[in-house]
């Protein structure tokens, strides 16, 4: 079945993490409220903050939806599979088991997009063949490949063409301004089997929002992880072009960054989270802005230069 994803995702990583319940529901009716209906989790969300146990997301998600009178019938929910502890991987036990403690946690019959969180190496026929149940049952309505190679990639089509399997929908990769190893042999391979693709870590975990800067200090869980970036003084010249095409459309930083992706081969659906309301106003300006080509042309150049000697 297809499924057309909008021009933004709102990424669930932060529910349960960085925003609670209460904090998670109020950016999720702020992001409503703009325009933003595709949600984007996974079941292993927040793991790492609880003990090794998650499904926090799905359920703050799930609770959202029951209590708001139509938000399900609205909403795109795209889930992941294949790393919450105790259910790795993405043999068929696992993801019969996995999907409906999902579908449980999310209070809904149907997943509309849902994703092998990573390629664990084994059998793709026997797992494709599992995810193709799910949609003929109606628990999925589309198939998500998250982590995959090109050549696994290319290998999921090819045996989904020869078996008749339910096709993949949607590619989720790591893809952004400051992170661009998509583009070597992943993005030519999605182009080749028609594949759409939904970025994650679209804005870089943050430092593309402009918020990371030298010397100025952020109360975020992931500004540790920033350092390196902002050692580089290409990836702070990056931040200035990203300032002044900001400035020119009357946006914030991270809505340019969210447009750049949007105008690459292959792209549909960047995803960004936000742990608080005022973080979502950037997700819904970015939904309907287009950047020019020589305002597209002139953030690759920058890019470009990340990581590369002076």
């Amino acid at each position: 079945m297809s499924l057309s994803l909008p021009p933004i995702s709102l990424g669930g990583n932060v529910f349960g993490w960085t925003a609670d319940a209460v904090q998670s529901h109020e950016v999720l009716d702020a992001a409503r409220d703009g325009g933003l209906h595709a949600i984007d989790t996974a079941d292993v969300y927040s793991a790492w903050a609880n003990g090794g146990h998650g499904g926090q997301s799905e359920s703050i998600i799930g609770d959202w939806l029951a209590g708001r009178p139509g938000a399900r019938d609205e909403t795109i929910v795209a889930t992941k599979v294949g790393k919450e502890p105790g259910l790795t991987g993405i043999r068929p036990a696992t993801l019969r088991t996995a999907l409906e403690a999902s579908l449980g946690r999310l209070r809904t019959d149907t997943i509309d997009l849902y994703y092998a969180h990573d390629d664990d190496g084994g059998d793709l026929t026997e797992s494709l063949a599992q995810f193709d149940a799910f949609v003929r049952e109606g628990k999925i309505r589309a198939i998500g490949l998250s982590n995959f190679s090109a050549g696994r990639l290319e290998e999921a089509f090819a045996i989904a063409e020869r078996e008749g399997f339910a096709r993949p929908a949607v590619l989720q990769p790591e893809y952004s301004l400051a992170s661009r190893d998509f583009e070597r042999d992943l993005q030519p391979a999605a182009e080749r089997v028609g594949i759409a693709v939904a970025p994650y870590f679209a804005l870089a975990s943050g430092f593309l929002t402009g918020k990371y800067r030298p010397g100025v200090e952020v109360d975020s869980a992931r500004a540790g992880g920033q350092q390196g970036l902002l050692a580089d003084p290409a990836a702070l010249d990056l931040l200035d072009r990203l300032d002044a095409v900001a400035a020119t459309h009357a946006v914030p930083v991270a809505s340019v960054a969210l447009a750049w992706l949007g105008a690459q081969p292959t792209v549909v659906s960047p995803i960004a989270s936000a742990r608080t309301v005022d973080q979502v106003a950037p997700l819904v300006a970015a939904l309907e802005l287009r950047l020019s080509a020589d305002e597209v042309a002139e953030l690759t150049a920058a890019s470009d230069r990340i990581g590369r000697p002076a």
